[in-house]
């Protein structure tokens, strides 16, 4: 599969890349929200992992835009400072799935393979 992950600190989006190619992904990185959706447009991938707290565009608002143009695109959305609010709002929103930091790896990889199903 082809991944995007659009997450604002390289450390933690790194590591999930790492995990998720090893699982034989394709994997991308986009550092912030106007990246992650450019990506999403130019790269057409099969699932995205989203960090809901970011600075200047929010998850949330990444999500809303995703889903105006690609309203099936798995997005699993990963916190680890969101408000129950963000939360909520991105479960309206159609998160596919909503997974709270630091999450263990394998966590992600089962997140990948319940969307692989969809």
């Amino acid at each position: 599969m082809r991944i995007l992950i659009i997450d604002d600190e390289p450390a933690v989006a790194g590591v999930i890349a790492e995990a998720l190619q090893n699982e034989g992904n394709q994997v991308l990185i986009a550092g912030n929200g106007e990246e992650g959706l450019l990506a999403v447009e130019r790269n057409r991938p099969d699932a995205v992992f989203l960090d809901i707290v970011m600075p200047d565009m929010d998850g949330t608002e990444v999500l809303r835009r995703i889903r105006e143009t690609h309203p099936h695109l798995p997005v699993i959305v990963l916190s680890g400072w969101g408000t129950g609010r963000q939360l909520a709002e991105a479960k309206r929103l159609g998160a596919t799935e909503v997974i709270v930091k630091p999450v263990a790896l394998k966590h992600l990889t089962q997140a990948l393979a319940r969307v692989r199903k969809l």
